[in-house]
């Protein structure tokens, strides 16, 4: 069922909705955007072929930097075509509508339809067909494009908007992608969708971090029947199965989920917060070399953002100050609820680059804030390898922070990845010792060494007991901030 495009003018090329609202409509500022999103981003671009990138796409000062996550994991990645899927939030049909022609312009310029890729599927299906209404006024697709022009060169777009298909016209979808792709390995689905809406901050994250299970776990059935009793909530769960069908049948089974937030750990509003998440898939078997661990990040390991940093530090800090010259304890108010989670978390002292106190908690008994307080007493009081912390010493000193995700147990030390996990190792309760991630970076040890000194100087164990079966070695990850690094 073709249709005309000369209600939008230009016949060729499709002008931009949301310039100006969504994103900065001034070329220079909008490239700068993107730019200072990647650099925050921390991952490194994956060498795996990522097949599908699902991203948010709220305005960029709420999701831009999640969205981010995605696309320079693909980056790089050598695309000719990418297929843009985004749901219809304004007009309502049963189809799929697939624009097969010319270009779409965004302030960063035009980029060129694959009108050979686009005219195939519309040829593959009668429900697949050009619906000009669903382009009108749709952002979720529009607000993608500037992020594919700042990571891919020379590409050509799919633009795809869903209605409301059934399960079985999604299947034909998912059908039809497999058989006009092939064995390509140069086509990428961004699939576009925002989380839960409108919730408190707790409500959110709970439902949330089900839904991203559904799509990490490849329940799509799940995910398809539960956004729809809204027990689920994902604004683009139309094209997120059907994304997800195409990945059941080109057998794509790693699903990585690299970062979720909600717009309250930008607005400060924790009462009615949208949900974001930044997930690839790809199907060679192995992980990526450095995503955060999905179960990481759903525990909020990878969502502190600079103001609740900055929040942590201003608590260490005070906190040192008023027990070294007082010997008294700061109670605080906190009202953030990402601050009020449980979590695991060191405070070390430097005192002119050199150690001066480090202890923390490896596992949470507290909201984080108050765990934050009660080490930053312990570091600069306790650690029995340094004298207490004296008045004199108190503007010498550099506060960092180390927010812990949740330990697991590990089979083999092929597992650890030195600079990114933190290490535990133990042999009953008598015999513990910990290494933070940094303890790498700052020692250059080799994996060997690491164990070794790890063994031996904090856990009391013979050097070579990792090699034990008799030993319990645990990894996990941290979110390592310092006062330097958020002025």
């Amino acid at each position: 069922m073709a249709v005309s495009r000369s209600a939008f003018g230009n016949p060729k090329i499709k002008q931009p909705n949301v310039s100006g609202q969504f994103y900065d409509a001034n070329p220079q500022r909008l490239s700068s955007t993107i730019d200072g999103f990647f650099a925050e981003a921390s991952i490194t671009p994956s060498q795996r072929n990522i097949s599908i990138v699902i991203a948010p796409h709220a305005g960029y000062v709420y999701s831009g930097g999640v969205a981010a996550y995605g696309f320079k994991a693909a980056s790089r990645n050598q695309y000719k075509t990418i297929i843009v899927m985004a749901p219809s939030h304004h007009v309502g049909f049963d189809g799929i509508s697939i624009w097969d022609e010319g270009g779409f312009q965004t302030p960063l310029g035009v980029v060129d339809v694959d009108e050979e890729f686009a005219k195939k599927l519309i040829a593959a299906h009668e429900d697949f067909y050009f619906e000009p209404r669903a382009f009108q006024a749709e952002h979720a697709l529009e607000v993608e494009i500037p992020f594919i022009q700042k990571t891919f060169q020379g590409v050509k777009i799919v633009p795809i908007v869903m209605g409301q298909p059934s399960f079985q016209l999604l299947e034909d979808f998912a059908a039809a992608l497999e058989n006009i792709i092939g064995s390509r390995k140069d086509v990428l689905l961004v699939v576009s969708t925002d989380l839960s809406h409108y919730h408190d901050d707790s409500t959110a994250r709970n439902m949330d971090r089900r839904t991203i299970e559904a799509v990490k776990n490849l329940n799509i059935e799940q995910l398809w029947k539960e956004c729809q009793m809204r027990t689920m909530e994902m604004c683009g769960f139309v094209p997120v199965t059907a994304a997800l069908l195409y990945a059941r049948k080109k057998g794509l089974t790693d699903v990585d989920v690299l970062h979720y937030a909600n717009s309250g750990d930008i607005s400060g509003d924790r009462d009615r917060v949208v949900g974001y998440t930044s997930i690839v898939v790809y199907g060679d078997g192995n992980k990526q070399e450095n995503p955060v661990a999905d179960e990481e990040v759903m525990n909020g390991i990878n969502n502190l953002t600079v103001q609740q940093k900055k929040r942590l530090v201003d608590i260490a800090r005070k906190t040192i100050e008023e027990f070294v010259n007082k010997g008294k304890k700061l109670d605080f108010k906190e009202n953030d609820a990402r601050l009020l989670e449980e979590e695991g978390a060191f405070v070390t002292i430097h005192r002119k680059s050199y150690l001066r106190g480090c202890i923390g908690n490896i596992i949470g008994n507290k909201p984080l804030y108050l765990t934050v307080r009660d080490m930053a007493v312990a570091a600069a009081s306790q650690d029995p390898r340094f004298p207490p912390v004296q008045p004199d010493e108190l503007k010498e000193i550099e506060i960092e922070i180390s927010v812990l995700s949740k330990p697991r147990v590990i089979k083999d030390v092929s597992e650890i990845k030195l600079g990114t996990h933190g290490v535990i190792v133990s042999q009953g309760p008598w015999h513990q010792g910990v290494f933070l991630p940094q303890v790498a970076t700052e020692t250059k040890w080799s994996k060997e060494e690491f164990m070794s000194q790890l063994c031996s100087q904090k856990a009391h164990l013979p050097r070579d007991a990792w090699k034990d079966p008799k030993t319990k070695i645990e990894i996990f990850s941290a979110d390592v901030f310092s006062e330097k690094d958020i002025r």
